[in-house]
């Protein structure tokens, strides 16, 4: 005898699992539609065309319960309740996983123009409202400062001499001292950089970047960092540490 229980008399919560996948989908349903009208449902839950679907009932403890083989039968005349799994089995000869591999549906793209000229779209609310990067104010200001910034970089970096010996003080790590062998504008990044040669292997690199070399030092010794980041002056090379040596 059924027991359908829970908000809504005539109405049954079911597990939903699925021969083609390995994910179950907890999913109420009226106990009085049709097998037939339940496998069209059970279409946008599983995949599975409503036609090549066999249904089999599970107890909430898994025990087989036996199959919905009518498709005029009423899903209340079956002996289930609420937590009992239905297991949807498809004959279609489709693969497991095949409806959740994403990569196989056909992607739609919108050209770039045609996007620009639907009124609904979100650029099309951004630029309305002159937000995000449709503010020209804000990007004129972003733009400003950005070239302040490098004529500071650029003024910082040229007072400091090519061959002097340098603290370098990069937030978040430790300070490292070392000898300005480059300073100026770099091929990987805008602006201006000073290279460093340290005194230890705490560096990056060689003094080469990509394809360009921009100094000569021992690999892992070399660096480029910001001006701002650079103190010349007299910073003698650290000899080692004989305190704790007897």
């Amino acid at each position: 005898m059924m027991a359908a229980v829970g908000p809504g008399a005539g109405s049954v919560l079911l597990s939903v699992s699925s021969s083609l996948s390995a994910r179950r989908a907890p999913k109420r349903y009226s106990t009085g539609i049709t097998v037939a009208e339940l496998k069209c449902k059970l279409e946008l839950v599983v995949g599975s065309p409503a036609s090549c679907m066999e249904l089999e009932l599970y107890s909430a403890e898994d025990e087989p319960l036996g199959r919905l083989d009518c498709d005029e039968a009423l899903l209340g005349s079956y002996p289930l309740g609420d937590g009992c799994r239905l297991h949807v089995i498809d004959r279609s000869g489709a693969r497991i996983g095949e409806y959740e591999d994403v990569s196989q549906v056909e992607k739609y793209e919108m050209a770039e123009s045609d996007y620009d000229k639907r009124p609904e779209s979100l650029r099309s609310f951004l630029r309305q409202r002159q937000w995000g990067r449709y503010d020209a104010e804000a990007a004129r200001r972003r733009a400003q400062e950005q070239r302040q910034r490098r004529e500071q970089d650029a003024a910082v970096a040229l007072a400091l001499p090519l061959g002097s010996r340098c603290l370098v003080r990069v937030p978040g790590q430790p300070c490292r001292r070392g000898t300005i062998m480059y300073v100026g504008q770099t091929d990987f990044k805008p602006g201006h950089w000073v290279g460093v040669r340290y005194d230890e292997p705490m560096g990056k690199h060689d003094g080469s970047v990509g394809s360009r070399r921009y100094f000569e030092c021992p690999p892992k010794y070399g660096a480029f960092v910001r001006p701002q980041s650079v103190t010349a002056g007299d910073f003698p090379e650290e000899g080692p540490d004989l305190e704790d040596e007897l």
